[in-house]
């Protein structure tokens, strides 16, 4: 049952001016992130600026309501959920200014790490910090969490490389400790703060033993409760509170934004997987490998092999082990310059040759080899918890204990395993900084196994600080590890921390119950279960990685969420709550089914490869009534005809005054729906040309022309098939189409409603016509808009015929006819828009390719992305199109470029309307270049 919303609470909120959610929808999406815990929170606020966040807080605070800060979601410990109010700052809090060329970056939270990263490495610079999510973990959470990572280590975490932030304090006050002032208006407006640092700063500092215990603990890697070490570090009581903030986990202070000083990118790299007989041998060498100088050493253990040798990335040299008790190091080099990678290598050599390996030694810099040995590492979480028993939960944990302890920690923490029966569990983590991950899947609506799990976490507790350990290296305290702070730090310690915490938050309103409690069964209590839903659902493991890759993340639901949502329909039918099921299926209507694009942009971001738009494509079908099944069945018989009077429809509107099209279609929404009939507006292009069949003597392939460009009218010349066709003729390779080419169609548009009767009589068509075209599969097929190469191979595929080959015009053009085409007059510069098809189809760097043999300079936008127009689904939820493409428009305008192309035609109208650049087609662009062909 959910809580019933507070309506005193909900108008203080409103009253500030910050949106705030309370539908079942929202309250329930923003329930979930990636760990294991489960609470739902009273409101969703979604403030638009700091002053607004500020504001938030205070009327929280006076309504006596407590707030937890989400920026990402990528949390393992349960420090971003509530039950109380969640402020999301997600969607207005991206901005990035780089600062000294490079040197400097000043991020808010809501920006990922791998946005800031793309924005710094045109100037060779990055974040310190690299943790392996970063797809998808926020600033916001790197601060919060005091990130790490793969290379960073402790001497480039979040803690060491943070310059200064700007705090919104509990109080309302709101600081930039960068300012020259920053010390001053600190001390004048939180006096009681200022000097409580000091006495805290002095009485540390005063006793020897809690001295050594920061310095022995933050030695290693350790996000476990406050960051104590910071009044050790500095002296001035601002530079202090800013270095507490980090790792606090939203419990200090709002984090508005950031200042980072970054590091300069080592782009000559050296990798290879060491493989060992056993844990012992690995880790016993890990001195010689330190000394050596390599920049990461990530360990894999036999658990780990075993699982990676599955992964079809898989090298040979791993496939072909036999696994029995051998671990691994995977190691890199990481160097400015190829001399100082071959110095390095070459001194590294006599070290490598001595170790004890089972095969032997071999570092290699290419590039596809480099890829498959980091996906194996990458991939090991999501491949465990992505195979796990449905109705189980995965949970990741990270310690860190002395490097010279970590071979005989991994074998004990193995016997546990053992112990308590979690089979399958696997370790693996950074080895230089003994920071090791384990994984383990429970059931927590089992008793017994919910027992069970405690008296392991009991053992592994004991375990770590048995060895000098950190019960938390990277991941945050949490709620998991909450109730053991004071048992790795003792009294003194633990004491200083409560004293931090009220100091600063004395109304205890910021993400009470996180990092620390007085409830020694916190970390069993709001444990998440999975009811078993269906297959995309069951997979994910609610990392988030989806999220920043997904069209409508912006205006309703996330991947992620749409997936969440279904496991709260099925829990709240379980639960016998049919009231709460039936809203929300209603709300998912909109957010779930109809502003999703389906793109499949997730997949390409997901770990486990789920493609949620498979499951919304199912929803619609099972959504459909036998009227419009007839309806759209009829068109594909048809569909030469209807096509074509789409098009002829699309030139009648362009020759009457806009309003009456626009007018036309609002009424026919008002009675259809607006996921049924498309809105007509003013930026819709005329119709095109009915498709023309081309014959050929010895044709090279066959050339299926969109249906596309018969509907919707090229920007200029004759449109991309006419190009294509000119380009193929200038270099001598002559081109078929289909006999019957203007009837056929890739499938898409039935495909992504749902109309699958009509989807298999279109199928039916264009198989047996392909067959024909490409001689049983002879020839390729080439098509000119990438949605469509993509949506033919998947029509081909269901229909058995996967042997004929289908390839993206682009694509083709890169490979047969560019390096035989003349030198043309160049446009000055690009700004090329990849699709999510091209994505998929791995062909966006034949379109940066084809662009730069058409123009001087080509840019690819920084947040590039999938434009949510989607076939017609632009002109049914035109807000989907607004939402998706706005940060990518903002790089458009900044960029300035006199041309702008893509490589599908309804993705050059989704683009034109978000910039009011006219977008082409990229062989347009290309043979405009060129003069005309002789004769």
């Amino acid at each position: 049952m959910l809580a019933p919303v507070d309506p005193a609470l909900i108008a203080a909120i409103a009253a500030v001016g910050a949106a705030v959610g309370t539908r079942a929808t929202d309250r329930l999406a923003g329930a979930h992130d990636a760990s294991h815990y489960l609470l739902t929170p009273r409101a969703v606020v979604t403030p638009t600026d700091v002053d607004e966040v500020a504001r938030v807080m205070a009327a929280a605070r006076d309504a006596g309501a407590p707030v937890t800060f989400r920026s990402g979601g990528t949390s393992l410990s349960g420090q971003a959920g509530t039950d109380q109010v969640l402020i999301d700052t997600r969607h207005h809090f991206r901005r990035i200014d780089v600062l000294d060329d490079g040197e400097r970056v000043r991020v808010q939270p809501g920006a990922t790490v791998r946005a800031v990263n793309t924005r710094l490495a045109r100037r060779g610079r990055k974040l310190g910090p690299d943790p392996a999510s970063e797809i998808a973990c926020t600033i916001g959470g790197v601060i919060a969490n005091n990130s790490s990572g793969m290379s960073c280590g402790t001497h480039a975490n979040a803690y060491r490389t943070l310059e200064s932030a700007v705090l919104v304090l509990p109080s309302g006050t709101v600081i930039d400790t960068g300012a020259a002032d920053a010390a001053e208006r600190f001390a004048a407006a939180e006096p009681e703060i200022h000097a409580g640092l000091l006495t805290l700063r002095d009485r540390l500092r005063g006793d020897p033993e809690s001295v050594a215990t920061l310095r022995t603990l933050h030695a290693i890697k350790n996000t476990m409760g406050y960051g104590l070490n910071s009044f050790l570090d500095h002296d001035d009581p601002l530079a202090i509170l800013t270095h507490l903030v980090v790792g606090s986990e939203g419990t200090l202070a709002f984090v508005a934004e950031a200042t980072f000083r970054t590091l300069p990118v080592k782009p000559n790299l050296a990798t290879g997987l060491l493989v060992f007989a056993n844990l012992r041998d690995a880790t016993a060498a890990l001195p010689a490998l330190v000394d050596a100088g390599f920049a990461t050493i990530e360990l894999l253990d036999a658990a780990s092999l075993r699982v990676a040798q599955r992964d079809p990335e898989a090298t040979a040299d791993l496939t072909g082990l036999v696994v029995v008790d051998h671990a691994a190091l995977l190691v890199e080099f990481q160097e400015e310059s190829e001399a100082a990678l071959d110095a390095r290598t070459t001194a590294a050599a006599g070290a490598l040759h001595a170790l004890p390996l089972v095969q032997s030694a071999a570092l290699t810099s290419d590039a596809a080899t480099r890829a498959q040995l980091w996906h194996i590492r990458k991939g090991l979480f999501t491949a465990v918890a992505g195979a796990r028993p449905s109705g189980t939960t995965a949970l990741l944990e990270d310690i860190a204990v002395p490097v010279e302890r970590l071979g005989e920690t991994c074998e004990q923490l193995i016997a546990l395993f053992e112990r308590h029966g979690y089979e399958g569990s696997v370790i693996f983590g950074h080895a230089k900084d003994g920071n090791i991950h384990f994984l383990v899947n429970e059931r927590f609506d089992d008793p017994s196994l919910l027992a069970r799990y405690e008296a392991f976490t009991e053992d592994v507790v004991a375990l770590v600080l048995a060895r000098g350990g950190t019960l938390k290296a990277e991941h945050g305290t949490g709620r998991i590890m909450a109730p053991f702070v004071r048992r790795q730090y003792g009294d003194e310690l633990y004491a200083v921390m409560w004293e931090v915490k009220r100091l600063i938050d004395p109304g205890m309103t910021l993400n009470p119950g996180v990092l620390l409690t007085d409830d020694p069964h916190a970390h069993t209590r709001h444990l998440k279960t999975a009811p078993t839903v269906e297959s995309e659902v069951d997979r994910c493991v609610e990392c988030g990685y989806c999220e920043p890759v997904c069209p409508s993340k912006d205006i309703t639901l996330t991947p992620r969420e749409r997936i969440v949502l279904r496991r709260e329909m099925q829990r709240a039918r379980d639960a016998g709550d049919e009231a709460l099921a039936r809203t929300l299926e209603k709300e998912y209507g909109y957010d779930g089914v109809q502003t999703c694009a389906v793109d499949g942009m997730c997949q390409t971001a997901c770990p486990v490869l789920i493609n949620t738009g498979d499951l919304v494509r199912r929803l619609r079908k099972e959504n459909q009534n036998g009227l419009a099944q007839a309806g759209w069945n009829l068109a594909a018989k048809q569909w030469d005809a209807v096509s074509s009077v789409g098009g002829v429809a699309l030139s009648v509107a362009n020759t009457v005054p806009t309003g009456l099209p626009a007018f036309a279609t609002h009424v026919g929404r008002s009675i259809l729906g607006d996921d049924t009939v498309p809105l007509y507006t003013a930026d819709l292009p005329g119709g095109g040309a009915r498709r023309r069949a081309v014959e050929a003597t010895d044709p090279v392939a066959v050339f299926f022309s969109s249906c596309t460009n018969t509907m919707f009218g090229p920007v200029g010349g004759d449109g991309a098939a006419e190009s294509f066709l000119r380009l193929c003729a200038r270099v001598g390779v002559p081109m078929r189409t289909p006999d019957d080419l203007p009837s056929l169609c890739c499938g898409t548009p039935w495909k992504s409603k749902g109309f699958s009767h009509g989807y298999e009589t279109m199928t039916e068509r264009v198989t047996a016509s392909l067959l024909r075209a490409t001689d049983g599969g002879r020839l390729p097929v080439v098509c000119d808009a990438s949605s469509c190469t993509e949506g033919l191979e998947v029509l081909l595929d269901a229909a058995g015929q996967a042997n004929i080959r289908v390839i993206d015009a682009v694509a083709f053009v890169d490979e047969h006819v560019l390096p035989h085409l003349p030198a043309g007059q160049k446009v000055a510069s690009v700004t090329v828009h990849p699709t999510c098809s091209s994505t998929h189809l791995g062909i966006n760097p034949a379109l940066t390719r084809v662009a730069a043999a058409a123009a001087e300079t080509v840019v690819v936008p920084d947040h590039w992305g999938c434009c949510g127009f989607a076939g017609d689904r632009g002109m049914l939820h035109p807000e989907l199109t607004h939402a998706a493409t706005r940060p990518e428009a903002a790089d458009v305008a900044d960029a300035g470029s006199e041309v702008h192309a893509s490589l599908n035609r309804t993705c050059e109208l989704g683009m034109t309307r978000a910039t009011g650049k006219p977008y082409r087609h990229i062989l347009q662009v290309l043979d405009d270049t060129l003069t005309e062909v002789p004769g």
